[in-house]
């Protein structure tokens, strides 16, 4: 029975865990830009690769 009592207690403290993980993510702007990887692979680059030199 102490062990079912003990469920509780650990379940909220990993849930408050889970909710401050999130609000850093969201303060330290993980989520600001969602669509700008996705958009960024459509387009080619059109610069051309730096030239290499040959080895000596």
């Amino acid at each position: 029975m102490t062990n079912l009592l003990m469920l509780i207690p650990v379940a909220l403290l990993l849930g408050l865990i889970g909710l401050v993980a999130f609000l850093w993510a969201l303060k330290s702007g993980q989520f600001d830009d969602l669509d700008g990887a996705a958009h960024r692979i459509l387009f080619e680059d059109d610069d051309a690769p730096p030239p290499t030199k040959p080895s000596e």
